[in-house]
């Protein structure tokens, strides 16, 4: 037994829609420009509801679009003050670490120079801080040797005014003879 088959307009692939017969290489490029055309009309009807929905929606999604905004920006500028913190702490440690290195540098620098020019002053014969020092303590232990001395002489020579003989009454100092001077003015 053999079935019969109903086909739909369109199906048969020599057929149109309207059920008549066509040529086939004919109606595969109709079939193709109807499809590009369909296409075309759904994309550009898209665009336009796309483009309603904006002008209706626009003040809403603007407003979302500028809060996101701002969230991001807020994350991307916290991030970067987040880095450029850390940054300055890399400068600022190597800036101490440099000053340090620096100093030390210069300290040395300044060592060496003093010892050269203490050397050339010591060749010329020019004392130093330490021989001024000790010449000082030199001065002062001198000076109490001649107060101990002063003080020594000056005992000594009242004793011999006040007369070591035990006489009250001594004889009266002859005084110079001045006559054969000429007269002072």
């Amino acid at each position: 037994m053999a079935r019969k088959t109903t086909t739909a307009p369109g199906d048969n692939p020599g057929q149109d829609d309207s059920g008549q017969a066509h040529d086939p290489g004919a109606s595969g490029a109709q079939d193709a420009a109807s499809r590009i055309r369909e296409s075309a009309q759904q994309i550009w009807l898209a665009g336009l509801g796309a483009f309603a929905k904006a002008q209706a929606e626009g003040g809403r999604v603007f407003e979302t679009l500028v809060k996101e905004g701002g969230e991001i920006q807020r994350k991307t500028q916290a991030a970067a003050e987040e880095h450029l913190e850390q940054a300055s702490q890399r400068m600022a440690g190597m800036a101490t670490g440099f000053s340090s290195r620096a100093s030390g540098e210069w300290d040395r620098l300044g060592a060496l120079f003093e010892d050269r020019v203490a050397r050339a002053l010591h060749r010329l014969g020019i004392p130093d801080a330490q021989d001024i020092a000790d010449l000082q303590a030199r001065i002062a232990e001198l000076e109490r040797e001649v107060a101990g001395l002063r003080r020594q002489g000056a005992r000594k020579s009242a004793g011999r005014r006040a007369g070591d003989t035990g006489e009250t009454d001594a004889a009266p100092r002859r005084r110079r003879d001045t006559s054969d001077e000429p007269d002072k003015p």
